[in-house]
């Protein structure tokens, strides 16, 4: 029998000594276990260490290899004198991510971008501030409308250094595609990034390209990219209709 883990006759889990599994990884997936199925709650003493080495016949340096592991995955906490506890559901470890714009623009086609507007203008005191350059610098700006299926998904205004010797400026003015935006080969000209998101109300000029009427609720998403010199590439911002765009993510255990 070669599993992770398997009950014992008493209902309990148990090591097994045969598997391929290191004894310190079963016994964290077992204690996993047990906090899922409620033997263990939030903010209660796990079994001590000397505990543990009696019931699973297993050494106390494995047993603090497992707690360890669970400390370093956020499943439990240990205090000095004190025991190992269950960590309490805590809505400040909320993650988002973006994959669900990453799935939404996996199909995109060349159709479905709009290039609406491409000047080269003189920057203003904000937009100098966040790339970094001095009021009056060339910039080019543009304005782009994305759709999926003849609708309307987002709205893209950015602004980028005049500077035909950057690669980046070329690779920006190329993207012909949602998928292209944010997977094409160019971007690894990019160093970071850094994206803020807030709720807007849009403007009638927003209103009116992604087809909804005023007073109408919006995503906006900042972006401002650095190359590998750290120096700010472009600075700009999707606006998204707020039933266009939805976050979820997952708390507490996932077995």
């Amino acid at each position: 029998m070669n599993k992770e883990f398997r009950p014992a006759t008493n209902g309990q889990y148990q090591i097994n000594k045969e598997s391929y599994e290191p004894a310190y990884l079963q016994l964290a997936n077992i204690l996993r276990r047990q906090i899922s199925e409620g033997l263990f709650f939030p903010g209660g003493l796990l079994p001590s260490e000397a505990q543990l080495v009696r019931r699973y016949g297993i050494s106390p340096m494995t047993v603090r290899r497992s707690i360890n592991l669970l400390s370093d995955q956020g499943v439990v906490s240990t205090e000095q004198g004190r025991g190992t506890y269950v960590r309490p559901l805590e809505l400040s470890s909320a993650i988002f991510d973006l994959q669900e714009l990453q799935d939404l623009v996996e199909h995109g086609t060349a159709a479905d971008v709009k290039l609406l507007d491409v000047r080269i203008i003189s920057a203003v005191e904000n937009t100098a501030r966040k790339l970094d350059i001095p009021v009056g610098t060339p910039t080019i700006y543009l304005r782009r409308l994305f759709k999926q299926d003849g609708q309307p998904i987002f709205y893209h205004r950015a602004y980028l250094i005049y500077d035909p010797t950057r690669p980046i400026v070329e690779a920006e003015m190329d993207v012909t595609s949602l998928k292209g935006l944010f997977s094409h080969s160019d971007s690894t000209l990019l160093k970071r990034g850094q994206l803020t998101i807030d709720s807007i109300l849009m403007n009638a000029e927003e209103a009116e390209l992604l087809q909804t009427s005023l007073p109408a609720a919006a995503f906006n998403l900042e972006h401002l990219f650095y190359d590998f010199n750290d120096r700010p590439v472009s600075w700009g911002w999707f606006i998204f209709r707020s039933d266009r765009l939805h976050f979820t993510t997952r708390l507490g255990l996932n077995l």
